[in-house]
């Protein structure tokens, strides 16, 4: 049987949070099975807090360089992968992406032929980078009777579109522009990746797991099915409630006292949706803080492994601060080490600024 605290201790080393790996950024985006994009800043901050040695430019030169891109995978969220992952897994989830298509926009593409929107999509994003509204309003001059937002939801559901620079670099702003993945990183060698490929992916990122946290973290259905080919690939054990926990044989397990850093998360961070439930990493009461405004996943803060406050960062002309909001009182010694570890992101993300605080605020 697993208890809570060897289940959180085996997502922290999982997740390169016990203590920061060697990897490169590269590497440690494909050991992490993407990390979720949906504003251009989280997935530096996630790397950050993640790996010794990593700069903005390091991040910024892959992106630029086209050897990472961000594509809509994993619950058709946009997610930060390598090329390799953006050609390989965008495939597996095209359902996920046409669920979520026809839940926000079923009434308005009845009749649509998503193939024809697509083909006409693909036509012209291929010619340049348009944004998704800009996409909506060009298939509108051919579906005039159509609404130019579902178009492009349409087009983009329907087509492996990635975002291309300067969008997704740090600081970026306005809206994202796209052209398909084929066009931007070219065609792919190699075998096509499987679904038992995602299943073992997630399981080296997230494990041990139930069938319904592969789910829930893919938007995938089914994955029972997979699970049983695996078979002896996999190994099984309980947790507390006797739920079974599917596992990599070889995967890390360390002792449930194994000490646990403070770390800041980024905005979104992955770790915060891949289960059915977010035992492991947060009590309900606190996920209901977290997850307080739909569509909003603020940067959140660990202390001994669980999420204890959420934490923004604000600038006022020169100066930069961080504010940290703990959902229950945090001791003494912990703040001390929340302060540090503050002083190094301010430092990491706001060298240019002539003075940073790390300020702790019970209101939010």
């Amino acid at each position: 049987m697993l208890t809570r605290r060897d289940l959180n201790r085996a997502l922290l080393a999982r997740q390169l949070l016990l203590e920061r790996s060697p990897l490169g950024p590269l590497e440690a985006i494909e050991h992490l099975a993407g990390l979720p994009a949906q504003s251009p800043n989280p997935p530096y901050l996630g790397l950050w807090t993640r790996l010794r040695e990593f700069r903005i430019e390091d991040l910024s030169e892959l992106v630029t360089a086209r050897a990472a891109v961000r594509v809509g995978l994993m619950r058709a969220t946009p997610h930060l992968v390598s090329a390799r992952d953006a050609r390989g897994l965008r495939p597996l989830l095209q359902g996920v992406q046409e669920r979520h298509l026809s839940a926000a926009f079923r009434d308005r593409l009845r009749g649509a032929d998503l193939g024809e929107i697509a083909a006409a999509g693909r036509a012209l994003v291929e010619q340049r980078p348009y944004t998704v509204k800009e996409l909506g309003v060009a298939l509108a001059e051919r579906w005039p009777d159509a609404d130019p937002a579902a178009l492009g939801a349409a087009a983009r559901a329907g087509l492996p579109l990635v975002q291309v620079p300067p969008h997704g670099l740090w600081g970026a702003v306005g809206q994202p522009a796209y052209t398909t993945a084929e066009h931007w990183l070219g065609a792919g060698d190699g075998p096509q990746a499987t679904v038992d490929d995602l299943v073992l992916r997630y399981l080296a990122a997230f494990g041990p797991a139930t069938v319904r946290d592969m789910q829930a973290w893919s938007g995938l259905g089914g994955l029972g099915e997979v699970v049983d080919r695996l078979g002896d690939r996999l190994v099984a054990d309980r947790d507390e409630q006797g739920a079974e926990l599917l596992d990599l044989p070889d995967a890390p397990l360390p002792h449930p006292d194994t000490p646990a850093p403070a770390r800041y998360l980024a905005d979104f961070d992955a770790m915060l949706d891949a289960y059915d439930d977010s035992l492991r990493i947060m009590d309900d009461r606190d996920r209901r803080d977290v997850f307080a405004v739909p569509g909003v996943v603020p940067g959140t803060v660990l202390v001994d492994g669980f999420v204890q406050a959420i934490w923004t960062m604000t600038r006022k002309k020169g100066a930069v601060t961080l504010v940290v909001r703990p959902l229950f009182q945090i001791p003494t010694r912990d703040v001390q080490d929340l302060t540090e570890e503050g002083e190094r992101l301010l430092a990491f993300a706001a060298p240019d600024a002539t003075r940073r605080d790390v300020r702790f605020n019970s209101r939010w």
